[in-house]
């Protein structure tokens, strides 16, 4: 790894006056989660990878649960436990051998294209999420978040001169990897693992957690790039681009609304008790 990482800030990746902070502490970060991770699905070897070590099925709630905790560690935490959360997910990384379903070959998931991939997914529909659901960004300011998760994409194991810097750099990344992309029956599973989860039966009956959720869902998809969705062959799914766009900022607006300490993770709570103190 590139010594970005090691010669890290001595209390937080990142600082509260980062374009980082701003935007994962925004309530849209949950719509631009969901996109991330139906645009993932695309590429076939890294979803043969996710089905192979058990997927969705297996532990949806525990997998869903790490990957927010690793992004929120990384994201409010301070710089020791960003790099312990890092050295896990490289260190669990390298011991993973999943077979390639069309050659038979096993290949590593910690290959530098995997990683990267699943890096733009996640920096490209957070951000992009982020600004169609009203988060004022100027154009700098986008190339700031892109710059400053190359920081991230080292912690992967990615080498920062791979990552993309820029808004620009990371529209031509896709650009470069669609023709590698497909929609494989792994990732028709994993997208109708994600619209309808496990869910107790008293939850699913006498709660909204079940619309809820699959609402989110289809907007994930709605937000999509229509490229995206019509690999999906779900290219409308009732959201055009433009009603994508006005339901996630009406979702942004109800939820700027509630009270930052109900709306705020115990994470951010506590990176700012600890700036505080």
């Amino acid at each position: 790894m590139s010594s970005a990482v090691v010669d890290a800030p001595p209390e937080s990746f990142f600082s509260p006056d980062s374009v980082t902070w701003r935007l994962h502490a925004d309530p849209s970060f949950t719509a631009g989660g969901f996109r991330a991770l139906i645009l993932q699905a695309l590429n076939p070897l890294a979803m043969a990878a996710v089905a192979q070590i058990g997927g969705f099925e297996d532990d949806f709630w525990g997998r869903l649960g790490r990957t927010t905790e690793y992004v929120v560690t990384v994201t409010y935490g301070t710089t020791a436990q960003a790099l312990r959360a890092g050295a896990r997910i490289r260190g669990i990384h390298r011991k993973l051998r999943p077979t390639d379903p069309v050659t038979g070959e096993t290949f590593r998931v910690d290959r530098p294209d995997l990683l990267l991939w699943v890096h733009c997914c996640q920096v490209d529909s957070l951000l992009s999420t982020a600004r169609r659901a009203g988060l004022s960004l100027t154009e700098a300011e986008a190339d700031q978040y892109v710059a400053e998760q190359v920081r991230v994409a080292e912690l992967a194991g990615i080498e920062a001169a791979a990552a993309p810097h820029t808004v620009r750099e990371l529209a031509d990344y896709f650009t470069a990897v669609r023709p590698e992309l497909r929609l494989t029956a792994d990732a028709q599973a994993a997208l109708r693992g994600l619209a309808s989860p496990p869910m107790a039966t008293w939850v699913r009956l006498l709660t909204p957690a079940r619309p809820a959720w699959q609402g989110l869902a289809a907007l994930g998809i709605g937000l999509l790039p229509s490229w995206a969705r019509r690999m999906y062959r779900l290219p409308g799914l009732g959201l055009t681009d433009l009603a994508a766009t006005g339901a996630v900022r009406t979702l942004r607006t109800g939820l700027l609304v509630v009270p930052d300490k109900w709306r705020e993770g115990p994470a951010i709570r506590a990176a700012k008790e600890r700036l505080s103190a």
